[in-house]
């Protein structure tokens, strides 16, 4: 492994990211040669590191791959392509057994087998952990170290991706720049095949649980190059964020209630079991929407472990346990100040079955893409699973091709940046929480769109700029879709509609003809400002 800083690098195959999905991708490639760019140290800015619940796979005696499928389909709210969730289920067990042999340190039982847990939404114990809480960190780490002994992987850290260089439909390279930087002269890389693995887009939103490197770099430079997005709309928004005042939140595993933990109110009532048969363990958008209802109505939200683990906690959850101690809360016997926080983007670049999107020689592995398998809500564990199954067909599909790097020298499309504005991306996020959150209604979403159209045109620091054409795409969604399903709740669309139940298909100029539309009656009362 080499690392390498010039303004002007050629590569076989880019891969963009330093999370699951890009690691993956870049060992399965091997021997083949493979640029990795992580604007973050490998691991460090990554979502997988953090994940606390673990890898979704029917290994277990009694499960299968179709129950599998079945609780995934269940949970999408009827978009989900149930062929790609029944492959999904059937390529678990070998892609476990990749990472185990990648050195990923799964729990076993005292008979030698995969360990199991229970989330919310599964039918079975099919959640395969790590210490617990702990199943992020050590795959990343075993991923990391792997990488790092791989001669035929070159890794640019410290570097992010700012534009797709394209030429008749066709990828042909990548600007970069120093991530700590702004004003630092880009860098290009010519590249013809192009794997993004950039993760989501929970720092749009002022509380998320995402590393701060989540805001939708990938899905912005992918649509303004002109790809197909789907299901912009869909965020999943984690229902138990821990509210201690730290950006990112620290996360409350969703296992913690697969032990029995439960959610009260500050009176003590605990408020799931009367809304849901199945109680802490229903859908994630159900529990998201009533711990926000509860924390709405003033009489706040906790999680309680007190009885279910009591002093078990800190052995069961260390990383939990660690994230209460350190804000003075001792989970044992106290109950954990909690509220939804924006976690997982279900949307993404719209992608095929091996990974392709709609431009050439571009292709999307994990949170960045959208495969069909998670439909409007996505079933608990299932997305570093998805991660590791599109990384390994990714690679197979590259692998079985060659393009040669463009002929003539490319050059940076925006060499001028400006400083990041704070203030005005305080203001995005913000928006985005409270305009394109947990709950939803068209008016805000129509301000939140409108807002974000000027960010996007008269941005002089191109990070802003592209968080602004995520967040753009995600309210435009929002605002089409006159109805609820999964993780869309429109107070002003309760209801699901069966008349539009299905998966949105949308580009950056449609989510902008979106944003003239609702423009064209202020422009003669006032101009919009930020």
């Amino acid at each position: 492994m080499t690392s390498q800083r010039n303004d002007s690098i050629t590569s076989d195959v880019v891969i963009v990211g330093g999370g699951l999905a890009g690691l993956f991708c870049a060992l399965k490639l091997a021997p083949r040669p493979v640029t990795v760019i992580s604007a973050a140290p490998l691991g460090l800015g990554a979502s997988t590191a953090w994940a606390q619940g673990g890898i979704a796979a029917a290994v277990a005696e009694g499960d299968s791959p179709g129950a599998h499928a079945a609780d995934t389909i269940a949970a999408g709210a009827g978009l989900v392509d149930e062929r790609v969730a029944l492959a999904l289920a059937r390529e678990a067990p070998a892609r476990i057994d990749d990472l185990l042999r990648y050195g990923v340190p799964f729990d076993r039982d005292l008979e030698g087998r995969l360990a199991v847990g229970r989330e919310a939404a599964h039918s079975a114990r099919r959640i395969v952990h790590v210490r617990g809480d702990m199943a992020g960190a050590a795959i990343i780490a075993a991923l990391t170290e792997a990488v790092r002994k791989t001669p035929s992987i070159r890794v640019i850290e410290g570097f992010a991706a700012e534009s797709l260089l394209t030429e008749s439909g066709a990828v042909t390279g990548l600007q970069i720049r120093d991530a700590t930087d702004p004003l630092a002269s880009p860098a290009v890389v010519a590249s013809r095949s192009i794997v993004l693995a950039t993760g989501g887009i929970g720092h749009l939103y002022a509380v998320t649980t995402n590393p701060v490197e989540a805001s939708g770099i990938g899905l912005a430079i992918a649509a303004r190059a002109g790809a197909v997005v789907a299901d912009a709309e869909f965020v999943q928004f984690h229902p138990t964020a821990i509210m201690v005042g730290r950006d990112p939140a620290p996360l409350a595993t969703e296992a913690l209630r697969g032990e029995g933990a439960i959610l009260i109110n500050k009176a003590g009532e605990r408020f799931m079991a009367k809304l849901h048969p199945l109680a802490e363990l229903a859908p994630r958008d159900v529990v998201a929407r009533a711990v926000f209802a509860e924390i709405a109505a003033g009489r706040g939200a906790l999680l309680d472990a007190s009885k279910a683990l009591g002093t078990r906690f800190a052995e069961k959850f260390p990383t939990v346990h660690a994230s209460c101690v350190n804000a003075g809360i001792d989970p044992a016997t106290q109950p954990i100040p909690i509220a939804p926080a924006a976690h997982y983007h279900m949307g993404g670049i719209a992608v095929d079955a091996s990974g392709r999107t709609s431009l050439k020689g571009l292709w999307a592995g994990g949170e960045v893409s959208a495969t069909g398998a998670h439909g409007a809500n996505r079933l608990a564990s299932n997305s570093l699973l998805e991660a590791v199954v599109y990384a390994a067909r990714i690679a197979e599909d590259i692998g079985g091709q060659w393009a040669a790097p463009p002929a003539r020298k490319l050059t940076a499309v925006a060499a001028r940046n400006a400083l990041m504005p704070r203030v005005i991306e305080s203001s995005l996020r913000t928006t985005m929480a409270s305009h394109v959150g947990v709950v939803r209604e068209g008016e805000h979403l129509a301000r939140a769109v409108r807002m974000f159209a000027h960010i996007e045109r008269s941005a002089g620091n191109i990070a802003l700029r592209n968080m602004a054409t995520a967040a753009l795409l995600v309210a435009a969604s929002a605002w089409s879709r006159r109805e609820s399903r999964g993780g869309h709740y429109r107070a002003d669309h309760p209801a699901e509609s069966p008349a539009i139940a299905r998966r949105t298909m949308t580009t950056i100029k449609a989510a902008r003809e979106v944003a003239a539309l609702l423009a064209a009656p202020l422009r003669a009362v006032q101009p919009e400002t930020v």
